[in-house]
């Protein structure tokens, strides 16, 4: 989702920094939910229920056409701010406010520079993260670092929870930096990344989301929490009926795992997906396995692992 702000500042009396939102930068109406309908992205619904001007959001294809970038410099903007943009700005945009444009990064840069940094930190299973603060330029969020904090994750934690925190958190280190970035100390003191040290973070491809259970389940978990959301992770299971011999295959959502501590039952079948402890318990690569927590049909609500056991009525559900 596009976020970009333009900010305006005055030096009152008190010598404190006041700034006003000059104009709000944002995707095109879509159609979304249910329902199909079009409506303004989140940002411009936000923007609109607390009352600013409609004449004043902006909601371009491209951060470089020649109409949005004349009204935008008509309003003088001092200063940028994007956060989740997900595209490269044009040289023609960067040129427009004097004091730059600045970045909310969810990662510690150089680390995972690009449009799914969370996401892929959580698939490579990180321990810590954080969010940066940076100038823009033209590379790829490879600009001069203003600030960053480093922020502990957990092994259970997924991808939107994680990225809300993270903007919070970004939020507030921007805010603290702004009377640095107008006197123009942040210039000075903000530090060049090493490139060198520079990771990628590309965007997700919805043909990622589908689980290999040939791979150990520490990945597998790994890439349920960092896909959460969107694109969600997929996996097919077959069922077998031992009264008809019959089978069929399911297409699952995977929502919720964890990495399996218990030792699997004697006398299962190397393909067999087992019930235990309120988990469907799913054989791995390298001996390992995944418990599943949560789960859904396609164009069903998701449901707890134990109450999809029970819908399968004595039917054996092996992993394919």
């Amino acid at each position: 989702m596009l976020h970009l702000y333009t900010i305006q500042f005055k030096f009152p009396n008190n010598g404190k920094v006041n700034f006003q939102v000059a104009a709000i930068v944002t995707q095109p109406p879509s159609a979304r939910d249910r329902g199909r309908k079009v409506r303004p992205s989140p940002v411009a619904e936000h923007a609109l229920e607390r009352g600013f001007p409609s004449d004043l959001i902006f909601t371009p294809l491209k951060a470089g056409e020649e109409i949005f970038i004349s009204n935008f410099t008509a309003l003088e903007p001092e200063l940028c701010i994007t956060a989740a943009y997900g595209n490269i700005l044009p040289t023609k945009f960067l040129q427009i406010p004097p004091l730059g444009t600045v970045n909310i990064h969810p990662s510690l840069l150089p680390l995972y520079r690009g449009a799914a940094p969370v996401q892929r930190a959580l698939q490579d299973g990180v321990k810590e993260t954080g969010v940066s603060v940076a100038y823009t330029v033209r590379q790829l969020d490879a600009g001069p670092v203003i600030a960053c904090e480093g922020v502990e994750i957990d092994d259970q934690v997924k991808a939107p929870e994680l990225l809300e925190l993270l903007f919070v958190q970004g939020s507030k280190l921007l805010i603290r930096e702004l009377p640095s970035i107008f006197d123009g100390s942040a210039r000075v003191k903000a530090q060049a990344q090493d490139d060198k040290k520079a990771t990628l973070a590309p965007k997700i491809n919805p043909e990622e989301s589908w689980l290999s259970f040939d791979e150990e389940a520490k990945i597998l978990h790994n890439k349920v929490r960092a896909f959460a959301g969107w694109p969600g992770t997929r996996a097919k299971v077959r069922v077998f009926d031992p009264k008809s011999g019959q089978h069929s295959i399911l297409e699952l959502k995977i929502i919720t795992t964890r990495v399996f501590g218990g030792n699997v039952a004697q006398g299962a079948e190397a393909d067999d997906v087992l019930f235990s402890k309120g988990s469907l318990v799913f054989p791995c690569g390298e001996g390992t396995s995944l418990e599943v927590l949560e789960l859904q049909l396609p164009g069903k609500k998701a449901v707890y692992a134990a109450a999809f056991w029970n819908g399968l009525r004595g039917q054996k559900l092996k992993k394919l």
